[in-house]
């Protein structure tokens, strides 16, 4: 059955996916992005469909839509883009999940909310379980995204509590495959970009640090499976348990690009973790046995692809 659905950060890596993904079930996508980090070129391949839908609105701000569901995917997502405005991170998070919660009690409709692995701070179990409370830091320089979505799981719950209304809370965990922003900071599309431009790949501390990475359809593909179950409300974990540290993650890019780019070392930035790897037992009861299908190295041959291909670098590397 097709239905109408809101995806706010649709412009985004993720919603960009989704709205993709949406579509092609046959649904009808309104997609909603302030363009912050979000991209017109994430989406413009989809301006031409008729059941697509994009709308240039911050999430912030009051809004008004008619639709079945809402996927709230907005917010800025890496390191140096939610610390550029940290007031405005932790606005988008709480107000944005005030308005989408407002929205759906209005429609009846059931609300995703994407959260974050980072509500787990520096994880002092492993790996890391939803029933674990957390490990953060309140008034650190992380402090405005990862309370920022405690903050709105507490809202969600306190709306379902209070008036019914019906939500899911997905925990996400590392994801990475094309349309990442490539100045976005991550680790995947920072080694990636070094390597394609022979730069030096930089490491943050000795490389020993763990990371978990899930390739995108794979994450779609959760979301997809916890929205329609009636189950469970969540949170739950989605993400690879595969665990690579960031050594073996800069080895297996620097292999598959055939790059020249040397590892060099810097100082660890403030509060990141030293561990992050998420327990999927209840993805795989609730989620129909979910687990991630694509392998790493084959997820970032099709990343560097969509980087040489986007950044006009391919033929420097022979792709």
């Amino acid at each position: 059955m097709s239905i109408r659905i809101l995806i706010t950060g649709g412009a985004g890596f993720l919603g960009s996916h989704l709205s993709d993904r949406l579509l092609a079930d046959g649904h009808e996508v309104i997609c909603m992005d302030n363009l912050f980090t979000g991209r017109k070129v994430n989406i413009e391949h989809l301006f031409q469909n008729p059941k697509f839908e994009f709308i240039r609105h911050d999430v912030v701000d009051p809004f008004k839509a008619e639709v079945d569901q809402i996927y709230n995917l907005a917010c800025p997502a890496s390191p140096p883009h939610y610390q550029y405005n940290a007031i405005k991170t932790i606005k988008t998070s709480v107000m944005g999940m005030i308005n989408c919660l407002g929205l759906a009690k209005r429609l009846n409709a059931r609300v995703f909310q994407a959260s974050s692995s980072e509500v787990y701070g520096d994880p002092e179990i492993h790996p890391q379980q939803e029933g674990y409370w957390g490990h953060v830091n309140p008034i650190g320089i992380r402090s405005c995204y990862d309370e920022g979505k405690r903050c709105a799981e507490t809202l969600c719950f306190d709306y379902h509590r209070q008036n019914g209304i019906d939500v899911r809370i997905v925990r996400i965990f590392n994801t990475y495959g094309p349309r990442m922003h490539p100045n976005d900071g991550r680790v995947v599309s920072n080694f990636i970009v070094q390597a394609l431009k022979g730069e030096d790949i930089t490491i943050y501390g000795d490389g020993t640090q763990t990371r978990s990475f899930c390739y995108v359809s794979d994450l779609i593909e959760g979301f997809l499976r916890l929205m329609n179950q009636d189950e469970t409300t969540g949170p739950i974990n989605i993400g690879n348990p595969g665990e690579f540290t960031m050594l073996e993650l800069a080895e297996n890019i620097i292999d598959l690009t055939g790059t020249t780019s040397k590892i060099v070392h810097q100082d660890l930035p403030s509060d990141d973790p030293r561990q992050r790897q998420p327990d999927i037992t209840l993805a795989k009861k609730y989620l129909d046995n979910w687990e991630p299908q694509v392998p790493l190295r084959d997820g970032l041959k099709k990343t560097i692809e969509h980087f040489s291909e986007t950044l006009n670098l391919g033929k420097a590397i022979g792709f």
